[in-house]
């Protein structure tokens, strides 16, 4: 099997997803609650909410990991190993193992990595999952409270002596899976002062926010998306907008009411700037506000991210 760069052809995607077909419910048996990366009936939100839950119980202490280029650097003979433990057809196993050495072809140059799983690959996420299996049975048989998205994970503590522990646990397991811990990106925070960032939101006491580079793609989307000379009408752009916030918003929902507010004014503010470009000839006295207030704005479909949060927050109490 070969691949130009990292993306597999539809025939070797095809032979993938036959085989996540065989081999997924076999492995994922295998896996901890804990993990939630990648698995049917399983997502983001789920680990969010053990980590906000174990925050609420006292945990405020928390390792934040993260593997140093984890996909590029699993030990394939290791690897291998650890699959045949679980699956015991040869073809199968051949299979698997043409896939893990199936070739590159990177600026007209061929090559084959000696570590790695190919990311993007329709079989990576299971076979990542697996090697990182045995790290979340052996945190979890030793009592930590350890969350795991895919290569994505932290261990929430009651003191800072037991996050010096786990991290030390943790450092040896990775050191002896042949992975590696980012050196300044792995450190323990007492989420009491200092914030840390898990699966795009940022973590501090008792506030959620997006993390600062999620806020900032969003607004950068927002702004691309309301330019001065803008054509069409406010309906067709709120429409457009749409789109853009509700999906936002399906994803960072549990995030301090303040951040919503800040962003349908930053919205409307630009839809003002904009029609304000538009009506430049025929100027009127009165402030932008009062002109296009934000009740204009609702009547045209524009979608709050606000009143949102007020009905989730009504309708669900806050659960993920």
């Amino acid at each position: 099997m070969h691949y130009a760069a990292t993306v597999p052809t539809v025939r070797d995607r095809v032979v993938q997803r036959a085989l996540v077909n065989v081999i997924e419910p076999i492995l994922d048996h295998q896996f901890h609650e804990r993990s939630f990366g990648f698995r049917h009936g399983r997502g983001a939100h789920d680990a969010l909410r053990i980590v906000e839950q174990k925050l609420q119980e006292g945990y405020v202490y928390v390792v934040d990991a993260d593997l140093k280029g984890y996909f590029d650097s699993i030990p394939k003979d290791r690897l291998l190993t650890l699959i045949k433990k679980h699956i015991s057809d040869s073809r199968m196993l051949q299979l698997i193992k043409l896939f893990l050495d199936q070739s590159i072809l990177e600026e007209l140059r061929e090559w084959t990595p000696i570590a790695g799983v190919p990311q993007g690959a329709v079989l990576s996420p299971v076979l990542s999952n697996l090697y990182l299996n045995p790290l979340d049975h052996e945190m979890a048989e030793h009592g930590f409270e350890m969350v795991r998205y895919a290569d994505d994970f932290v261990v929430l503590c009651r003191s800072e002596f037991e996050a010096e522990v786990a991290l030390q646990m943790i450092t040896e397991w990775v050191e002896a899976a042949g992975l590696t811990l980012h050196p300044t990106k792995t450190k323990i925070v007492d989420s009491r002062s200092e914030s840390f960032a898990f699966l795009g939101y940022s973590f501090r006491g008792d506030k959620i926010y997006p993390r600062r580079e999620s806020l900032a793609k969003m607004k950068a989307r927002i702004k691309e998306l309301t330019p001065r000379k803008r054509s069409g009408s406010i309906e067709s752009i709120a429409k457009e907008l749409n789109r853009v916030l509700i999906g936002w918003f399906g994803y960072f929902r549990h995030c301090r009411w303040t951040i919503y507010k800040d962003l349908d004014a930053k919205t409307r503010s630009r839809l003002r700037r904009l029609l304000l470009k538009r009506h430049r000839k025929n100027p009127e006295r009165l402030p932008r506000k009062q002109r296009w207030p934000n009740a204009y704005f609702a009547k045209a479909g524009l979608y709050s991210l606000r009143e949102a949060h007020f009905r989730f927050d009504q309708s669900v109490s806050g659960n993920y």
